[in-house]
């Protein structure tokens, strides 16, 4: 269910019948209405389980509990209107070893999304490298970006956002 929710909340909500609002949110009694429609009967405790349960803790609800929305990672116009953040000295990418080529190259560029997500510590890098392959890790240069200008975000979940990561900001 998670999944589905990340496909509708995330990259096509019109999928569901649904659009979201600038900020990225959708009414929780609107999206259950749409996905049974669409034949996935969720109740709303369902709901609530999926977000509590989430490892990534990847969907949030509003203060008052009637919208939901995804916390990072959408390739359609959202504005999550995070605050700029002055990120730890280092921030960490997990990746695979046949990406590095074209890391290398690029740098680390948001392929389509909103930003590039980058982890606090080693262990959620190698997670989430590992989800794809035999996981590399990256370490990033954030004291370095953001003193040349870069600005960082963090979203709900504890992610660090960022438009880009410049070749010189690597290290293997």
């Amino acid at each position: 269910m998670s999944r589905r929710l990340s496909y509708v909340l995330r990259h096509a909500p019109g999928s569901a019948g649904l659009s979201l609002d600038a900020g990225g949110w959708v009414d929780v009694d609107e999206l259950l209405t749409a996905l049974a429609r669409a034949g996935v009967r969720l109740t709303r405790g369902d709901l609530d389980a999926v977000v509590r349960k989430s490892d990534k803790q990847r969907f949030a609800f509003d203060a008052s509990g009637t919208r939901i929305r995804a916390n990072q990672g959408h390739s359609v116009a959202v504005d999550l209107e995070l605050d700029p953040l002055t990120p730890p000295a280092v921030l960490y990418h997990g990746t695979v070893d046949r990406a590095l080529d074209s890391i290398g190259r690029e740098g680390l560029t948001s392929r389509g999304r909103h930003h590039v997500h980058l982890s606090a510590d080693v262990e959620t890098a190698t997670a989430v490298g590992a989800r794809r392959g035999k996981p590399v890790v990256l370490v990033v240069d954030a004291a370095a970006m953001a003193a040349d200008g870069t600005p960082f975000y963090r979203s709900a979940n504890g992610v660090w956002l960022v438009e880009a990561v410049p070749v010189r900001y690597l290290t293997k």
